[in-house]
């Protein structure tokens, strides 16, 4: 049986909910629902990689919100719109009337009339990003019950103050192929480490959005940072809770060779403390510059302190044996290439460059089986028939 066949007869198996459903946060989908979602996008992957389209739409359009510079998810939404057949349109708040003051229950249901999703990036502000989704979800579910929308569109989190959830699952595609099974993931060490970066204000979510997965697949997850640098306190209490459940472990420790010490995988990746994203959050609202400047140089100035926080060779041969698979979310700050010092060494980066496109390149497919598994309601029949070269 080839991987088509076998990911669809998996699939067969599943209890599936996503039809109808928006992709907000991970830990809001169940175990089948991200088993579900891993069968999909292999089968997209599959499918392109042997030139075979997975066009689902003949028509409709897909929306994206981009609050926050992109690259990897921009594209990725743009080539999995486009591989369903949906057109795509980017909302510039800038040159629509969001900049004089439109609110978001109009705009939402302005840029919904032939939409099929909507992908949303948000994660500058701390307590917004992920309510503003929600915003937008209960504004297009009111145009659709009064009639106003011939269809509901789906939201999808493309990264917001929480929660990256196609980068956690686009990560747990890449480990699952690089492990061989989700099964063989039990008991695999992954170090999630705060890393030392030149910047500060780097979000919450994409470290947040690791723990909260990982741990539900009985991964051993060791997240480490330094001390100030903690993340979303409910965040942090659901990986436990979640660990406890699949039998994996959790914990909290305070230095990375601690957390590297015996790993299978590495993450070293910077993020600003969580207390200073509060304090940020209404800063940024208020457009208060100089007190922005001010917070900004303090926490340069506390991240400084912790420069020793980098990936190197020395602490790689803490791994086990010696050769951990390092993951990064990109980009990453590079010592003597992005930056003079950062979270990750030359040699380290150089050696796992290109794992880490590897591990980018499943983005496009988990974004397409998010839209998929939401917009289609007999998704297992579906893709049996586009796994088999049928017509729609």
């Amino acid at each position: 049986m080839n991987t088509l066949d076998k990911n669809v007869a998996e699939l067969q198996k599943l209890t599936l909910g996503a039809y109808g459903k928006d992709f907000l946060l991970t830990w809001e989908k169940t175990d089948d629902e991200i088993r579900a979602l891993m069968l999909v996008a292999e089968c997209f992957y599959q499918m392109h990689k042997d030139r075979r389209p997975f066009r689902v739409f003949d028509t409709g359009l897909a929306v994206s919100i981009f609050r926050d510079k992109s690259t990897r998810t921009r594209f990725s939404f743009a080539s999995a719109v486009n591989a369903l057949g949906l057109g795509l349109s980017e909302l510039d708040e800038e040159k629509s009337q969001v900049s004089h003051g439109e609110t978001v229950r109009e705009t939402a249901n302005m840029i919904s009339f032939m939409t099929e999703v909507i992908g949303i990036r948000d994660d500058m502000y701390l307590g917004e990003g992920n309510a503003y989704m929600r915003e937008v979800a209960q504004a297009v579910q009111e145009g659709f019950e009064k009639g106003v929308l011939h269809q509901r569109p789906t939201i999808v989190n493309l990264q917001c103050d929480i929660d990256h959830p196609t980068q956690a699952s686009a990560d747990l595609l890449h480990l699952k192929n690089r492990f061989g099974s989700l099964e063989n993931l039990r008991g695999k060490k992954l170090a999630m480490t705060w890393a030392y970066s030149p910047s500060y204000g780097k979000p919450l979510s994409v470290p947040q959005g690791i723990i909260g997965l990982m741990t539900r697949f009985g991964m051993d997850v060791s997240l480490a940072y330094p001390e100030g640098y903690g993340l979303i306190p409910d965040v942090v209490q659901t990986a436990g809770q979640n660990s406890r459940k699949s039998g994996g472990k959790f914990e909290v420790v305070s230095s990375m060779e601690e957390a590297f010490r015996g790993a299978d995988v590495v993450y070293p990746k910077s993020w600003a403390p969580y207390d200073v994203m509060l304090k940020r959050t209404p800063l940024l609202k208020k457009g208060d510059k100089e007190g922005l400047k001010q917070l900004e140089k303090e926490c340069l100035a506390n991240n400084a302190r912790y420069k020793s926080w980098e990936c190197d060779e020395a602490k790689m041969k803490l791994t086990k044996g010696g050769n951990a698979l390092y993951m990064h979310c990109l980009p990453a700050d590079i010592s003597n290439v992005s930056c003079s010092q950062g979270e990750v060494s030359k040699g380290v980066f150089e050696k796992y460059r290109l794992a880490t496109y590897e591990e980018a390149s499943y983005k496009p497919f988990i974004i397409a089986a998010m839209i998929f598994l939401s917009r289609v309601k007999d998704s297992p029949g579906l893709m049996k028939k586009l796994a088999a070269g049928a017509a729609r």
